[in-house]
């Protein structure tokens, strides 16, 4: 592995935490102001069926505020989510294993949420009169989010559900309530050393995130957990401030009109060239960045191969 060393052009000051990793809080504020595109808290739900699933009856749905209300009841012990309009309702119930509440994490070998036993989480989903006897399947809490009241602010989960039987047709569904995007994701081509030629995508049911500020105008984000720790340094050209919308000319160091980029996971690179775009970005009041979604392409020693990636920080 190549020893790597770490020397920006144009930067000083230390690292500056703006952002802990997720947990169950009492809610994400929205950001204060954003530069170009205002990241927007999502709300939808949608799910597909296998044929010969009782529930889904082998179709699939997708459901925003604009077709249908959708709405969370209960606490993190147990919560309902509920989707109406005049045509359908569905509901999905999701519950913690006896004495717990539910925070981001995968639970697996789920029963019928209200019929579990022993220290089984629970799951039902249900709709237009159809519905489980016996439940066998998994969900996953990638944000949850509760106010003073514990009442649900957050909710981003995914499940799937097999009715009467371990092996019958699958129902997978996924809900967002006011959730902001939070994921990281990559793609290595064969002969990428960081990358080692792999893929994967990190969400918060597996993984923490962290972004803090770096020196003048950069920001240092982090991504860990399922075996794997991604580490990005992203910094404005010399001078100027990250903008949303715009497309950087890249390199490990950064300086006049090329910002710096810096990529490392199951390796790292002593020199790299590529390219990075800020979609989305929003800062507090303080002009602290509290939200991004970027892209990168980065190329590792003059080499051919790319590490490709995608970056959500709540937006």
């Amino acid at each position: 592995m190549p020893i790597r060393t770490r020397r920006w052009r144009g930067l000083l000051g230390a690292l500056v935490s703006l952002s802990a990793a997720i947990g169950l809080t009492a809610g994400l504020a929205a950001p204060a102001e954003a530069a170009g595109t205002t990241p927007v808290a999502v709300t939808k739900y949608s799910h597909t069926s296998e044929s010969g699933d009782w529930v889904g009856q082998g179709g699939s749905v997708a459901y925003t505020p604009k077709t249908a209300t959708i709405t969370v009841e209960g606490a993190a012990e147990t919560l309902t989510v509920r989707i109406e309009n005049d045509a359908v309702w569905w509901t999905v119930q999701l519950e913690a294993p006896a004495g717990e509440k539910l925070h981001p994490g995968v639970y697996r070998d789920a029963e019928r949420a209200g019929f579990t036993t022993g220290r089984a989480p629970g799951l039902d989903v249900n709709g237009q009169s159809r519905g489980c006897n016996r439940v066998y399947g998994q969900f996953a809490v990638n944000q949850i989010e509760a106010d003073a009241s514990g009442a649900i602010t957050t909710l981003d989960a995914t499940y799937t559900q097999r009715c009467e039987s371990a092996d019958a047709p699958v129902l997978k569904g996924a809900v967002k309530y006011h959730a902001y995007p939070l994921s990281f994701s990559y793609a290595s081509e064969p002969g990428d050393y960081v990358g080692q030629g792999r893929t994967g995508t990190h969400t918060g049911a597996t993984s923490l995130f962290s972004l803090r500020s770096w020196g003048i105008g950069g920001l240092s984000y982090e991504a860990s957990g399922k075996r794997e720790k991604w580490s990005a340094l992203l910094v404005p050209p010399v001078g100027e401030s990250f903008e949303a919308g715009r497309t950087y000319t890249a390199e490990r160091g950064n300086g006049p009109g090329t910002a710096g980029l810096d990529v490392s996971g199951f390796g790292g690179c002593n020199a790299a060239n590529g390219e990075l775009t800020i979609t989305k970005l929003a800062r507090g009041t303080d002009g602290e960045v509290t939200a991004l979604a970027a892209t990168f392409v980065q190329h590792c020693e003059g080499a051919e191969p790319a590490l490709r990636g995608t970056i959500h920080y709540y937006a």
